[in-house]
């Protein structure tokens, strides 16, 4: 068991840059010491501990014990004044640059222990945005008693992580929320609604509670800071408190139940739901597809494409529904793209055509979906269609002081003689 979970794990980290070693897994600990006993993987290594209670403090210790490890390790983060400490930005920026220069050879970074961090908000959100500012040849591995409160589905979504369970990829239910007795169908791709014994819920009382029930199935657990900062930031600290259990108040009154329960110090969905989301259906059905070894996998991204009924929560523009929205757009493109490609290889460039038009329609900036349009068009003999394109999409471009890649423009040239 413990070589089949060490070959799990090296097959997902060729991809994902996130692997969650799962609480439920046995030999997390077994797998974590095999990795840094392996003289073929460049590891660094560090243990989070009880002084870890907020983002300064955890650079601190991070900090020296990458030192430790690579002698010029901190030399960009160890310079900055205190006063930029309030730069969260420039801190994530800053100790990217560090890791950045730690080995040119791919390498593993493990935050172990990291459940001792659960309690610091700003840490969860320095780990969470990190992710998108670490390397390409870096992997960010995470141990934990408890399943971390990062946004594992969007991650997932994005091919930005997995969670694995010893020798198990994790591909549905990601934070156990189907197993309640009282059923509840949940709908957010799209406008966004709830479904009680199949009648849709409409007595919220406003769109806010309805969003916090959103908001709650974003994450396993939430904090109370997380609640207020993502839907009242303008609001003082008492205030925005006394909002939020008005809110939570309508909610409860909406489904006739406490959905969400307060457990040590932390929000969650009520464990005694039994709750069908078509998020997790979605990202699922993406994880399916993603398997080359599954049988279905065409199946499988038909299904992600039909899930998709419209962008996250549809009509709504708080920043963290648009970060969401972004992140499941990604999942659909690239469910679109994978279809895309089938019916290429089936000799059916029409079909292949209108997924990637589909999929332009929902992101007309990617460069790429561009350029697969304009070869369609040129295999098909519809060489002016693919001029026309190029020049519509560098009209648009125009607007917004912009022009095609080269990569893009060259391929114009190419049709074009």
């Amino acid at each position: 068991m413990i070589e089949r979970s060490y070959q799990a794990f090296l097959e997902q980290a060729t991809n994902a840059r996130v692997i969650l070693l799962h609480p439920r897994s046995r030999y997390r600990s077994v797998l974590v010491a095999k990795l840094i006993n392996d003289p073929s993987i460049r590891v660094f290594y560090y243990a989070m501990g009880p002084d870890d209670i907020n983002v300064n403090s955890f650079l601190s210790g991070i900090t020296h014990d990458l030192a430790n490890q690579h002698p010029t390790f901190g030399r960009h983060i160890n310079i900055l004044p205190e006063s930029d400490y309030s730069n969260f930005d420039l801190l994530l920026q800053t100790f990217s640059r560090d890791l950045a220069e730690i080995s040119d050879e791919p390498f593993i970074l493990i935050l172990d222990e990291y459940d001792r961090s659960d309690s610091a908000d700003d840490v969860q959100m320095f780990v969470e945005r990190l992710i998108n500012y670490m390397p390409a040849n870096s992997r960010l591995v995470i141990n934990s008693r408890t399943l971390p409160r990062l946004p594992w589905v969007s991650l997932i979504a994005q091919r930005r992580a997995v969670l694995l369970e010893d020798d198990h990829l994790i591909t549905h239910d990601f934070y156990n929320i189907a197993d309640g007795k009282n059923k509840l169908e949940v709908y957010a791709l799209g406008p966004g609604y709830v479904l009680m014994d199949n009648h849709q819920i409409d007595t919220w009382e406003g769109h806010l509670p309805r969003l916090l029930f959103f908001f709650a199935l974003d994450r396993p657990i939430i904090t109370r800071s997380e609640i207020c900062q993502a839907f009242w930031p303008e609001l003082d600290t008492d205030q925005a408190v006394n909002v939020f259990h008005v809110t939570k108040r309508r909610l409860h009154k909406a489904l006739d139940m406490d959905v969400l329960v307060h457990d040590g110090g932390y929000y969650r969905v009520n464990p005694d739901l039994a709750i069908h989301y078509d998020v997790m259906d979605f990202v699922g059905a993406l994880m399916d597809g993603r398997d080359d070894e599954n049988p279905t996998r065409i199946a499988a991204w038909q299904r992600a494409i039909d899930i998709y009924r419209g962008p996250f929560l549809q009509g709504h523009s708080d920043p963290w529904i648009l970060e969401r929205r972004k992140d499941f757009q990604a999942g659909y493109l690239e469910a679109l793209t994978e279809m895309a490609k089938v019916r290429l290889a089936e000799d059916r460039p029409e079909h292949a055509l209108g997924l990637f038009q589909r999929a332009l329609a929902e992101d007309s900036t990617h460069d790429g979906l561009h350029r697969e349009i304009m070869r369609l068009y040129t295999q098909l003999g519809r060489r002016s269609e693919a001029a026309s394109h190029f020049q519509k999409f560098t009209e648009e471009l125009k607007r917004s002081g912009q022009e095609p890649s080269a990569e893009t423009q060259a391929l114009y040239q190419e049709i074009m003689s």
